[in-house]
């Protein structure tokens, strides 16, 4: 008995949809775009009223800018001030403190736990009176437009999981991203565009590796995953038409193929058939809107001097930023940065200098470009890593020389524009920056807090995989309203 999936708000089945089309490739395209999950072998049941493309309620952003500091910045040279470790400088951690907490193996063999203070300079800036490190004196100009949020916390202590854990909402592989599902549960501003895009840069530090999986769809439907895009002369590999081949050719190559998988799936049935046509029908498309969304010739000089000179420079992180502005300006959902080098178990003080001062001013300039251009109400911007950095020194402790090892137990991060509540510092750690000791948040309670902006609730944007529900927030996650205007 053939399996019908049947969509009772529209009065529609799958075969009798089907049978009213032609076989064209627009046809199909047009089918997937009025109805996301006629394809998916997804249908909706009783209990999931979200309509692709509509959210549970008014949200307020429409797009995210994620840039992931990838390496894990230290919070204590960066946005948690704390001048009780340059005063305990070399003296051993109390074990009342560490309390037995969990190592990594970089550490577990040390004899000692030497804290060790920032070697930065701190300062207070705007109406919150908020600790900024000299290290990002870009930063400091615009903490009344973000929020910082200095106890962010996770069960994750090395970087693989960790950083998978933030993307996915799980440690291990094979879960959609945070992209994906905001692809698969809001669709594209811009059908001419993928929802979901990624941008690739490296520091001068240590750097950790970025992996295909942080941008995968998983079990959600293939046309969910990250677009990766180059920094070399075609932003999409294999986007362009080969030499010889007219638009008209490819055309008609295109709706030839759609044909044949049209003709598979009436034999085979499997969902990924359609996705794949919809996928080459959006790449026909992109060939026009992606030169053109990715074009920063146009851009006035006082914008490359906003973000700085190594914005003139494709790969960087300042170009990245700049780039994703004009993405999400462009409609696209969610752009992803991922910034390698921030992994600083030794010569920390040399190397995060370097570090931050890659990203400062472009971070602080996506944010002020944003506002000047009325954005900023609309785009949800994300600073942050995988963990925190301990507060004792890994390794031999010098006075112009130290290392941090992961620290999983609290860590900062900022948010900025999307309905954040602006110029705040929220949670706290204790003097030795060790503990959280108010208002924690969890890597769950941050997603739920991202959807949540966009209109999504965390516990009803499921996708049955396996026999059971799964969501971006596991089982667990809380809505931080104190954070919220």
């Amino acid at each position: 008995m053939e399996k019908e999936i049947f969509d009772h708000g529209l009065n529609l089945n799958r075969r009798h949809f089907l049978s009213k089309l032609s076989l064209g490739l627009g046809s199909a395209a047009l089918g997937s775009l009025l109805i996301p999950d006629l394809f998916t072998g997804n249908s909706l049941g009783k209990n999931d009223d979200l309509r692709k493309g509509l959210p549970h309620f008014a949200p307020k952003a429409k797009r995210v800018i994620y840039l992931f500091q990838n390496g894990a910045p230290s919070q204590l040279e960066s946005f948690d001030f704390k001048p009780k470790l340059r005063d305990l400088w070399g003296q051993e951690l109390p074990e009342s403190i560490r309390q037995g907490q969990r190592l990594t193996g970089m550490t577990a063999s040390q004899n000692s736990f030497p804290m060790v203070g920032s070697f930065c300079d701190f300062q207070q800036y705007g109406q919150a009176r908020a600790w900024v490190s000299s290290l990002f004196p870009h930063t400091a100009k615009i903490v009344d437009d973000i929020c910082i949020i200095k106890s962010m916390h996770t069960e994750a202590i090395n970087h693989d999981p960790a950083l998978t854990f933030f993307q996915t909402g799980a440690q291990q592989g094979n879960r959609p991203s945070m992209g994906s599902w905001l692809s698969y549960g809001l669709g594209s501003e811009n059908n001419n565009l993928p929802a979901f895009t990624v941008l690739l840069s490296k520091g001068k530090g240590n750097g950790q590796g970025v992996y295909a999986k942080l941008w995968s769809n998983g079990f959600l439907p293939s046309a969910h995953q990250g677009v990766q895009f180059s920094n070399g002369e075609d932003p999409v590999l294999y986007l362009s038409d080969q030499e010889g081949m007219s638009k008209a050719d490819r055309r008609k190559m295109l709706d030839n193929l759609a044909a044949l998988n049209h003709h598979a799936y009436e034999k085979i049935g499997d969902p990924e058939i359609q996705a794949k046509v919809a996928q080459y029908e959006l790449a026909y498309r992109m060939q026009t809107a992606v030169p053109e969304a990715t074009d920063l010739s146009k851009e006035p000089d006082s914008v490359f001097e906003m973000y700085g000179e190594d914005s003139r420079k494709p790969g960087t992180f300042a170009a990245n930023c700049l780039l994703a502005r004009k993405l999400s300006e462009s409609g696209v959902r969610f752009v992803q940065l991922y910034h390698q080098g921030w992994d600083q178990h030794g010569n920390l003080p040399n190397e995060m200098t370097v570090q931050a001062k890659d990203v400062d001013q472009a971070s602080a300039a996506l944010v002020k470009d944003l506002k000047q251009r009325g954005l900023l109400d609309e785009t949800l911007v994300i600073w942050g890593g995988e963990f925190g950095r301990t507060n004792y020194s890994q390794g031999q402790l010098t006075q112009d020389n130290y290392g941090r090892d992961h620290h999983p137990r609290c860590f900062s991060i900022w948010m900025a524009g999307g309905g954040i509540k602006p110029g705040i510092v929220y949670g706290a750690t204790d003097d030795l920056g060790y503990n959280i000791t108010e208002n924690p948040v969890h890597v769950h309670d941050f997603q739920a807090t991202v959807l949540h902006q966009l209109g999504l609730d965390h516990e009803r944007l499921t996708y049955r995989h396996l026999g059971r529900k799964f969501r971006l927030t596991d089982v667990s996650g809380r809505v931080i309203k104190d954070l919220l205007v």
